[in-house]
């Protein structure tokens, strides 16, 4: 009860700066009192593990999806997500979906297992509960991965060469083994609790606002020069400023509810690009 007074509180003190004059809210020039489309953040972690990211759960700090008790459990988290009643759902995944609808498919013909990945467990079966005709894919590569992976290999080094070689995330010092210490006990989390209890706790704002800080503690990040910032710019915040781009270009309306499903460490910066802007009403995860 105490945690939601406080945001209740602050709101309200808020709403009482912008009644006193001089002050206006911001919106009463950016917004103008028009509706606009409500997003849904919902930050996972990986159900199929591929492996693909800096931390790596162990083999006990896994699940498997296809377990009665999982899928009982993902009942429960798909009820929950629902009351957001979904008009559009955005994966992580590329531009072409069709490969997720064709295995839908032929999963409810009891032909193929659903991918055990969340775009296809949480994803698709929202799609068909809320009988939606698409899911938007909109991941992207980052301008750093698009400039090193495009480059003659025989071409004189360049900066971009020096800081894509290293890998400037991580590390070994003091501040990045306490978060290898957190990425371990958020994973013996999905373990010992259920799926929405694991992802109310992944997508509360202290745990996602915490997360993006390991990618600007300690480690590689703090470089003699600008390497690491550098990198962190060119690479992770400007994917994940691509993939905001793309959400924007998918078209909506006033009265769309678009649920944003992506791995957790994307969404404290979707977060932030989401609060910042007048296009839009985040909702909060926790909120629903």
């Amino acid at each position: 009860m105490k945690n939601c007074i406080i945001p209740i509180l602050f709101i309200l003190s808020v709403s009482r700066l912008f009644a006193q004059s001089p002050f206006k809210n911001p919106d009463d020039f950016l917004q103008l009192n028009e509706k606009v489309p409500k997003v849904l953040l919902v930050g996972s972690f990986h159900f199929n593990y591929p492996g693909l990211d800096a931390h790596k759960a162990s083999e006990d700090e896994k699940i498997n999806i296809y377990a009665e008790k999982r899928q009982k459990e993902l009942q429960e988290l798909l009820d929950y997500l629902s009351k957001f009643k979904p008009t559009k759902i955005i994966v992580e995944a590329g531009a072409n979906t069709g490969y997720l609808f064709k295995n839908y498919e032929h999963y409810k013909k009891g032909t193929e297992k659903l991918y055990a990945n969340e775009s296809s467990q949480i994803g698709m079966r929202l799609v068909e509960r809320f009988q939606l005709d698409t899911i938007y894919g909109v991941d992207s590569p980052s301008l750093l991965y698009k400039l090193s992976s495009g480059k003659d290999s025989l071409a004189s080094k360049t900066y971009i060469d020096k800081i894509t070689k290293r890998h400037y995330f991580g590390g070994d010092d003091e501040i990045n083994k306490r978060y290898s210490n957190f990425y371990h006990y958020k994973d013996k989390l999905t373990v010992s609790q259920t799926l929405l209890e694991t992802f109310t706790y992944m997508n509360s704002d202290k745990v996602l606002d915490r997360g993006f800080g390991a990618y600007i503690s300690g480690g590689q990040f703090t470089s003699k020069e600008m390497e690491g910032p550098d990198a962190l710019s060119m690479f992770w915040l400007n994917r994940n400023l691509r993939i905001y781009r793309k959400i924007q270009q998918i078209g909506y309306t006033e009265n769309d509810r678009i649920l944003v499903l992506f791995g957790a460490g994307h969404i404290s910066i979707l977060k932030w690009l989401f609060e910042c802007s007048p296009e839009f009403e985040l909702v909060k995860f926790n909120s629903l």
